[in-house]
């Protein structure tokens, strides 16, 4: 099934049979809202620490998708989950009620198309009937781990990124109705060697780059035969780099390139700066909005790619530069 060195195609490609989405309440306050299965009123969601918080959310996210494909615990047969936190406690703590193996995932942002490439090739190769993928993040938790206390009121830079608080999980199965998942791209690890940590679409645009030069020199597909090529928290300024420095690659993305970081919010109305960024900002937008429109056959063909910024604080304070990785799925109805 390997077409390239960082690709492979499907030969049963697995179907995603259902997605839940849920989100926090700046968030239900962008164009998207209705897309979303749930709005929060309430961001701590009744837990007493915002890592609790974070959980929870990602624990009503797991149920509310099997709950909309009708299924039960015991079918299925993997959970591939991650976020943002120190040793992916949040999806640790969420899981930990579900008798379900598991395996925990951390891409940073780009954590949602890394569940979904693995789960694609769990299913595609016969390894598993069905497969819950899942990503969340939470602006509170996120500031208090990445930058400071909220407490602190420090000031942000133009060129940061507001942490999504929202959840997203997808099903895949080997068998039934709905989009398919057709072709799966690795990233590799890519350091250009930016250290500005509130300029994350500088950090993660190069990666994105390497990824769907990857994919397209690997499959041969074009841009025009995407009706949307999906980034999942570039921002404005990631967004911008990407498109720019793939025209000079000879690939024009300009006019079917939309990024999650941008879909989420306002940029113009809500006080985001940059846009959105968070596990949560690909896995709520996908799993609400982009699955909602293949459902709806308003989509035929997507490439979703998510990236993450693979650093700490910690390395950051010691001078270390900021490597990213991108990892991308083909889609189809």
């Amino acid at each position: 099934m390997r077409i390239g060195r960082q690709t492979v195609k499907l030969d049963n490609p697995p179907v995603i049979i259902e997605t839940s989405s849920i989100v926090g309440v700046k968030e239900g306050e962008g164009p998207l809202r209705s897309a979303f299965d749930k709005v929060l009123t309430d961001d701590t969601l009744g837990e007493k620490s915002w890592e609790k918080s974070e959980s929870m959310l990602q624990k009503q996210t797991m149920l509310l998708a099997l709950e909309k494909a009708t299924l039960a615990q015991g079918d299925i047969d993997y959970i591939l989950a991650g976020d943002l936190l120190n040793q992916c406690v949040g999806a640790h703590y969420s899981v930990r009620d579900f008798d379900i193996p598991f395996l925990g995932l951390y891409g940073a942002c780009s954590t949602m198309t890394e569940s979904m490439s693995i789960g694609s090739m769990l299913v595609g190769g016969g390894f598993a009937n069905h497969v819950m993928c899942l990503t969340s993040s939470h602006f509170c938790s996120s500031e208090k781990q990445f930058r400071n206390p909220l407490e602190y009121g420090g000031q942000r830079t133009p060129s940061a990124q507001w942490t999504v608080t929202g959840a997203g999980c997808a099903i895949l199965a080997s068998k039934g109705s709905g989009p398919r998942i057709t072709h799966v791209t690795t990233g590799k690890v890519i350091d250009k060697g930016v250290t500005d940590i509130s300029n994350m679409g500088a950090a993660m645009a190069p990666a994105a780059i390497d990824t769907l030069l990857a994919h397209f020199n690997d499959t041969g597909i074009k841009p025009d035969e995407y009706d949307m090529i999906v980034t999942g928290d570039l921002g404005v300024i990631g967004s911008d780099i990407l498109v720019e420095l793939m025209m000079e690659e000879g690939f024009d993305i300009r006019e079917n390139h939309r990024d999650c970081g941008k879909m989420i919010y306002d940029i113009e109305k809500q006080d985001v700066h940059a846009g959105g960024s968070g596990c949560g900002c690909c896995g709520s937008v996908f799993c609400g909005y982009i699955y909602r429109e293949l459902k709806r056959h308003n989509l035929k063909k997507i490439l979703v790619m998510a990236t993450g910024a693979l650093m700490n604080p910690m390395v950051v304070e010691q001078g270390e530069s900021i490597p990213a990785v991108a990892h991308a799925v083909t889609i189809e109805n």
